[in-house]
């Protein structure tokens, strides 16, 4: 009879390896180590799925519009397809089954948690207690300490229902919308893939691109003086009317500039916070053009040597119980970043709640380095690593002190302002004076000592310039958006708040922009990211907004984030989710009426019929768009029409008249409402 053992399950071979060699667990067998009371068996990641539709019904495996929604009574796993998956899946089974205490050692996370739930549930073995291992850091002295507290697996529950409504919503949404679309819209051949996240991120995408093509420059003027080499700017702003701006212009010129105001204040620039996985990946892709998963990969594998702690997190603090080891910490960076830690008083550092906010902290705090020293790390790993650890040496400097002098002027009773701004101690800022942009601010712009009431002669002058268009994402942007569900904010406390709300969590978003690029719905260009005609036609079929809405995607996130801490109902999101879904795919839900023939190209209000052709029903505010029911002598039904407005191109060739000539094309309409025609291995003309 065998000796009951106890019996850890990892996320990762290399994870096993790490905790059998704390536990002194020596003997290596076929898919686990053994040893010491303990048998350490690992998984490949997802090693146990939901179930695919056929195997609820096999009347689901044949896509019709009949069939939808497709939402089974109870949800059921199956194994992973490939061979080495399911073997090491019985593994597991066998030794879970016979363990006398199980301990859950997948990733400290909501996908961690899911890993092991579902292989729990797959084994038979989902009421049977377990241990959980909840650990930020790989380390021997962290695995020791986990360990020595392990913690009851029902304090996980809320992790594991928000993490198992998080898979059954995205199959429900994503399997239901895909088989919809590509019913209605694929052409046969064509399948459109729909996502409860992707498609508020491509929408995204699609509308800023969309927003800098339409986007028509405009010419504005500012009025400048200049006094005693200080350049002053009109303190109204600009001037949409050149000839507004020379009457100014006139009127001030060769009158006297007198001061009327001197003010100087002291600011106080704070380092930045601490690195979440969203800040790390946006810094890395602006400073060196790293995808966000590329630096996701990059810091996992720091994780995994033990350099860095957990980087899923979503966390800018650190617990209140850390403060005791920033100083050995720092003493131990010194061995590497020196000249750095040299610069601060380690008897006297600040430990305030701008670092250490333990209502901050929710699953894991900030990424940080630890004290195991790399030796030697490739190019990108290092890279990575000394952003992490500098900015985790920048915390504990002084702030950057700033010297801004605000001067007010006026001349014929014309107000003018200049500002000045001087560096008095750089404070953290010496970290960085070879950093990208983002991260320093060293310009200064030094003004003369000027006394209020001093007056003299100055030189008018105009300058021209022209209203530019909003940028087109890239990596770091499109994170941001993504954090913040959307929303544009600057200011560091709302953020922290539209966190709660944001697209996706910090561990999927780089998977989420990587699905895009692999459909083709997106293309990276340098490092923008632009949608393509895919992705834009797709979006232009979803007729309903809530399914291309950044604001509801990010609620339900937020939901799940309550549902993570037992303050909502997992059984209301999922009802919420299914009654969506019915929406989405009911024929009289919006996005399938296709009785409305779809908006206008140029203003997006509704598209009316009329005698003679489709016109725009803000016509009487002046929007002249109209498709006429003949064009290019091809009769334009309605059907034809509601085609080009929702997809931009019509799904088949049409006789048509180009230049005398007859030919078979598709009709096209673009962005600016312009009719063309594409006929076979050309471009649309």
């Amino acid at each position: 009879m065998s000796t009951p053992m106890k019996v850890v399950l990892t996320e990762k071979p290399s994870v096993a390896r790490d905790i059998a060699r704390c536990l002194g667990v020596n003997n290596r067998r076929d898919g686990y180590l053994e040893g010491n009371g303990y048998q350490i068996v690992w998984a490949f990641g997802h090693l146990v799925e939901l179930q695919e539709p056929d195997q609820y019904n096999p009347a689901w495996k044949r896509w019709s519009l009949e069939s939808l929604p497709i939402i089974p009574e109870r949800f059921a796993l199956r194994a992973r397809g490939d061979a080495a998956a399911q073997k090491q899946l019985n593994t597991a089974k066998r030794l879970l089954q016979g363990a006398s205490d199980i301990v859950c050692a997948t990733d400290a996370g909501r996908e961690g948690e899911l890993i092991f739930r579902y292989i729990l549930s797959w084994c038979g073995l989902e009421h049977k207690p377990f241990r959980r291992l909840w650990i930020s850091s790989l380390t021997d002295e962290a695995i020791r300490q986990g360990f020595a507290a392990l913690r009851d697996g029902q304090a996980f529950e809320g992790l594991y229902r928000a993490a198992k409504c998080r898979s059954e919503a995205d199959w429900i949404v994503g399997l239901n919308a895909t088989r919809y679309y590509t019913l209605k819209f694929g052409q046969g051949s064509l399948l459109w893939t729909v996502g409860r996240v992707q498609t508020p991120v491509l929408a995204l995408i699609v509308q800023r691109d969309k927003d800098i093509a339409e986007f028509k420059p405009k010419d504005f003027w500012e009025l400048h003086t200049l006094y005693r080499e200080a350049d002053f700017q009109h303190a109204g702003g600009r001037f949409e009317k050149k000839a507004e701006a020379e009457a100014l212009m006139a009127r001030i010129d060769g009158q006297d500039f007198r001061i009327t105001s001197v003010k100087g204040k002291q600011e106080k620039v704070y380092p930045p916070p601490l690195y979440d996985l969203t800040d790390l990946q946006k810094d890395m892709s602006i400073r060196h053009g790293f995808t966000a998963d590329q630096t996701l990969r990059l810091a996992q594998a720091l994780y995994e040597k033990k350099h860095i702690t957990y980087p899923r997190t979503d966390s800018r603090y650190l617990s209140a119980d850390m403060k005791p080891q920033v100083k050995p910490l720092l003493q131990t960076l010194r061995a590497r970043f020196d000249a750095q830690v040299a610069g601060l008083n380690l008897e006297q550092l600040a430990l305030s709640g701008r670092l250490f906010n333990d209502a901050g902290v929710t699953d894991h705090h900030a990424i940080i380095p630890t004290a195991t020293l790399p030796h030697a790390l490739a190019g990108d790993e290092e890279k990575v690593y000394r952003a992490i650890a500098i900015r985790f040496i920048a915390a504990f400097y002084p702030p950057c002190l700033k010297r801004i002098t605000t001067v007010l002027g006026e001349t014929a009773e014309v107000p003018f302002k200049a500002t000045g701004t001087v560096i008095e101690a750089p404070g953290w800022q010496v970290l960085y004076q070879d950093a990208a942009p983002a991260q320093s601010d060293q310009e200064q712009k030094i003004l003369p000592a000027f006394v209020q009431g001093e007056s003299g002669p100055h030189q008018p002058a105009l300058k021209q310039g022209k209203t530019t268009p909003p940028k087109h994402y890239n990596e770091a942007t499109l994170l941001g958006m993504m954090e913040s569900a959307g929303k544009t904010c600057d200011d560091e406390t709302l953020k922290e708040a539209l966190k709660e709300k944001g697209l996706g969590t910090p561990a999927t978003r780089a998977a989420i922009i990587e699905v895009l690029v692999k459909r083709n719905y997106i293309r990276r260009q340098k490092k923008l990211l632009l949608s393509t005609e895919a992705g834009q036609r797709l979006i232009a079929l979803i007729g309903d907004e809530h399914l291309k809405s950044a604001a509801m995607t990010g609620e339900w996130e937020s939901r799940l984030k309550k549902i993570e801490q037992n303050d909502d109902d997992p059984r209301q999101f999922m009802d919420g989710i299914i009654q969506f879904t019915r929406h989405i795919v009911a024929p009289s839900g919006r996005s399938a009426d296709h009785s409305a023939l779809g908006n206008c190209p140029l203003c997006h209000a509704p598209i009316i019929e009329g005698r003679k052709g489709y016109g725009c029903s803000d016509w009487r505010k002046g929007c002249t768009f109209v498709l006429w029911k003949e064009t290019f002598g091809a009769p334009v039904s309605r059907a034809m029409a509601a085609e080009l407005l929702r997809q931009g191109c019509t799904r088949q060739a049409y006789p048509v008249k180009f230049n005398g000539e007859e030919l078979s094309a598709w009709l096209t309409l673009d962005a600016r409402g312009e009719v063309g025609i594409r006929a076979a291995a050309s471009e649309p003309r």
